[in-house]
């Protein structure tokens, strides 16, 4: 778990930079007054902001499509290619980008063929949609080039280099592209035409630095090791493209019917209460780019107590760094909104913001559930309960949003992801004799509810910036406290000794 800790760490304290600038990124899409000031520049009106979002979600369901499921062969199969053959001959990447390209090209014909079916489902409440449609598809493909090269970066654990692009590089370029906006150096209109070209920014960098650094080589020989195992790459991937497909909608379907029944102004309300609970993700991320090569490498070595060893331990930590970031964020939530001087039709996305909060708890708590099962020889239990997932989350989301909006998407999204983890929960306990969860789960759940209620119920009479301080500093030190008195997790020890050793010796 050692490598493991150290590269999540890495990653997360890039991703958390990523964030705080994303963090600036969103003041700017919802503030009514930047810096304090009403009419210095313009200012995004909600669905602007929403029309952003948009774009990651529909390109989320092109990679999905236009990926023909090559991403999780290239990070499974790589470690047999790099124990069999010379590195100048590993020609798996360049099936994986060849196959990439064929499947983005079907993606935009299909795009083509579509469009009369899109304008009918958004023209009357999302216009901008339609305006910018054709600027959706260089977003598209910049997204999924860099995500095949991405797996690659998992598979030679030089995730850091990637989650920092994604992450933080990505971010950085969208504030340059909002301070062109805010001091009317662009229209809006220009703003979107050079937002959809920032994956592929990022993808010629990352291309440029692995090629550069001698981790890359291209070659069109069809290898030895290809020969052997393609027809098992090919049943692996025209499964998981399933399964990657069921999961892109599942992700993805809320904003596209809240855009199509309620409007872009209303998807923006609720993609601001998503980016509030997506916070409480970052480490699952990192230490899932992190954590998909030493998985694969151990179940190609059958080192099955290796992987129950990262499977608890990704359990009890992911579930203390949620608890961790979400008491941190409900406890400020509302003064934060009233100090930055977030427009108030964001308040309305308050409740989504706790009910996805839950799901985010509930997905970290599970672990590593998807990637332990993805890198082992039954990754198709993964297409299966992925038909599970989309079954529950489409008629369940499209009918709770047509009744009580946005919060009704939250609650769908509360259920699908609760039945789904425990399916693959259940999965790995009968087939592995893997059940991560002790009495330290509950000692954790009970330590970020007793922080809460101290914390909330001390300091809620204090506003302002003191207030908040106050808040996160307290619920913060209590937390920590708990975990090391209470020992639950041997991974924070072990963090201390090391920075006391760096830092004390």
């Amino acid at each position: 778990m050692g490598s493991i800790r150290k590269q999540t760490i890495i990653s997360s304290i890039l991703v958390y930079i990523g964030f705080f600038i994303g963090f600036i990124n969103i003041y700017f899409y919802t503030t009514s007054a930047p810096f304090g000031f009403y009419k210095n520049g313009n200012i995004f009106t909600p669905d602007q902001y929403a029309l952003t979002k948009i774009f990651f979600d529909i390109s989320q369901i092109m990679l999905a499509f236009g990926g023909l499921g090559v991403i999780p062969v290239v990070y499974k199969f790589y470690p047999y290619y790099k124990d069999n053959l010379d590195f100048k001959k590993i020609d798996l990447m360049t099936w994986g980008l060849g196959a990439s390209l064929i499947g983005f090209l079907l993606v935009f014909i299909s795009g083509l063929y579509f469009e009369p079916l899109v304008v009918r489902k958004f023209s009357e409440h999302s216009r901008l949609v339609i305006d910018f449609y054709y600027w959706i598809f260089p977003f598209a493909a910049g997204m999924l080039l860099f995500s095949v090269i991405e797996s690659f970066c998992w598979a030679l654990h030089k995730s850091v280099v990637s989650n920092f692009l994604k992450e933080t590089g990505m971010r950085v370029i969208t504030s340059l592209l909002i301070g062109l906006y805010y001091f009317k150096v662009i229209n809006f209109q220009i703003f979107i035409y050079l937002f959809s070209f920032q994956y592929l920014v990022i993808f010629l960098v990352l291309l440029v630095y692995l090629l550069r650094s001698g981790s890359l080589h291209f070659t069109f020989s069809i290898s030895r090791v290809t020969r052997k195992y393609w027809k098992k790459m090919l049943s692996m991937q025209s499964l998981i493209f399933g399964g990657t497909c069921i999961a892109a909608v599942a992700a993805t379907i809320d904003s596209l019917i809240i855009a199509s029944l309620k409007g872009l102004i209303t998807t923006g309300i609720f993609v601001f209460a998503q980016y509030a609970a997506n916070l409480i993700q970052v480490p699952q991320r990192s230490i899932q780019a992190v954590s998909a090569g030493v998985l694969s490498r151990a179940w190609k070595d059958k080192n099955y107590k290796e992987i129950n060893r990262i499977y608890e331990r990704s359990c009890i930590n992911l579930l203390l760094l949620a608890l961790f970031i979400f008491g941190n964020l409900w406890l400020n939530i509302v003064p934060a909104i009233e100090l930055l001087k977030i427009q108030n039709a964001y308040s309305a996305g308050l409740g989504v913001i706790f009910v996805l909060g839950m799901v985010r708890i509930i997905d970290a708590g599970t672990g590593l559930n998807a990637m332990v099962i993805n890198t082992s020889t039954f990754w198709r239990f993964d297409f299966y309960s992925g038909i599970v997932l989309l079954a529950f989350r489409l008629p369940l989301t499209y009918f709770l949003i047509k009744k009580y909006g946005i919060i009704g998407s939250a609650f769908a999204e509360l259920t699908a992801y609760g039945v789904y983890n425990f399916i693959r929960c259940e999965f790995l306990r009968r087939k592995f004799n893997m059940q991560p969860f002790t009495l330290k789960t509950i000692y954790s759940l009970a330590l970020g509810l007793f922080a809460y209620l101290i914390c909330f119920f001390v300091f809620q009479s204090v506003t302002g910036w003191l207030g908040l301080l106050l808040r996160g500093f307290s619920f913060s030190a209590i937390m920590i406290t708990g975990i090391f008195y209470l020992n639950l997790t041997p991974d924070a020890g072990q963090l201390f000794d090391n920075f006391r050793k760096r830092f004390f010796s």
